[in-house]
């Protein structure tokens, strides 16, 4: 559908941006207003949280199952439907038209990542969203990346550039189920890739335990203590972790049979469950530590931004093995809740304008893309 003729609301500057994450609790949404060489203005947010059973349903999709094409089907249709009332939201909120808006980015929600075979699924049903809400939806922005031999991921690099970039060397640390970085250093392109595991190990050990979604703030795993031989098993146990970028990756690899199968093989005594949390919040600093390490050992400050940027355990975490300041994006006047949803709609407005938004520096494909897909209202 990329051939398919811009929307005849090209010329106006207000998109909408959605973003629901590997962590699978929720939609977040920002209606903007995007110029050429202005900072983004944003008019109005929104957060809902993901209804409990299709919470299951998607993370069930996550792997192979009975009549899964027709359940991914009816799990994307009822995801278009929570898209569109956050957009309700956002047209509500701000009293706008949905005829004053240029278009909707709308990335769905990753079941399948494995650019290494050539394929990444993203459910979504866009030509839904579109007649539900009556706006242009840009769509399927990993898959032309993938299609060019690229990873199609992390897309957000190039937007990090366009409105965090600084004199000095800084990082953008997205933590959502999986940690995605991007490296700003003066004199030179932006990079990015993924980190590995940022909430996905940690969300699901608590549910395992605690029956609940999350360990807020990291109150459960400041009751454990770190295992270092653990640890230390978790990342020598790991090739992924040794890859050099481009790189990327998801629930496909960082998963709880992943970590079942460590626990299984971990020479030590039975870890006490608090400990095995504790454990993992640091995996997650520290190899987004090793990672910026390596890259980019001139980085100076780290901006967070995702869910993972409201856990203050996790956030104690980073500053310990990152030996940096470690603020969230807040900082930069950006919320940081609200970063992953702006990247959408900045892409959105990429693809209406046909500039290609991909960088084969960070995702490693044959050359700059335009991506997404156009779903007319």
């Amino acid at each position: 559908m990329n051939s398919s003729p811009p929307s005849q609301h090209q010329d106006t500057q207000l998109y909408i941006g959605l973003m629901s994450g590997t962590s699978v609790d929720g939609v977040d949404g920002v209606l903007v207003r995007l110029g050429d060489g202005q900072p983004p203005a944003v008019q109005a947010s929104a957060s809902l949280p993901m209804p409990a059973d299709l919470r299951r349903e998607l993370l069930a999709l996550n792997q192979s199952g009975d009549d899964e094409l027709a359940r991914a089907a009816l799990a994307a249709n009822s995801l278009a439907r929570l898209y569109a009332q956050a957009v309700a939201a956002l047209l509500q909120h701000a009293g706008v038209a949905a005829g004053d808006v240029a278009a909707i980015g709308a990335h769905g929600q990753t079941v399948r990542h494995r650019p290494d075979l050539g394929y990444t699924v993203q459910l979504n049903a866009p030509a839904l969203l579109a007649e539900l809400t009556g706006i242009d939806v840009v769509a399927d922005f990993r898959s032309r990346d993938v299609a060019a031999g690229g990873q199609g991921a992390p897309l957000v690099p190039p937007f990090h550039a366009a409105i965090f970039g600084a004199p000095q060397g800084r990082a953008v640390l997205n933590l959502g189920g999986i940690a995605n970085v991007t490296l700003l250093e003066p004199g030179h392109a932006p990079r990015g890739f993924d980190t590995g595991p940022a909430n996905v190990l940690l969300d699901g050990w608590c549910q395992r335990h605690l029956g609940q979604a999350y360990d807020a703030d990291g109150r459960w795993a400041a009751t454990g203590q770190v295992l270092a031989p653990l640890l230390e098993q978790l990342i020598s146990s790991e090739p992924w972790f040794a890859l050099p970028p481009p790189k990327s990756t998801g629930r496909d690899l960082f998963n709880m049979q992943w970590l079942d199968e460590r626990l299984a093989a971990f020479d030590g005594p039975k870890p006490a469950p608090q400990d095995v949390q504790a454990t993992l919040q640091r995996l997650t600093a520290r190899t987004v530590a090793n990672a910026i390490d390596a890259a980019a050992a001139s980085t100076q400050e780290v901006f967070v931004c995702g869910g993972g940027a409201r856990n203050t355990g996790l956030m104690r975490e980073l500053a310990y093995c990152l030996q940096r300041p470690v603020r969230p994006t807040d900082a930069l006047g950006v919320p940081a809740q609200e970063v992953e949803a702006l990247a959408f709609a900045w892409l959105a407005q990429a693809f209406m304008q046909r500039r290609p938004a991909g960088l084969p520096a960070v995702t490693g494909a044959r050359g700059p893309r335009i991506l997404g897909a156009l779903y007319p209202a």
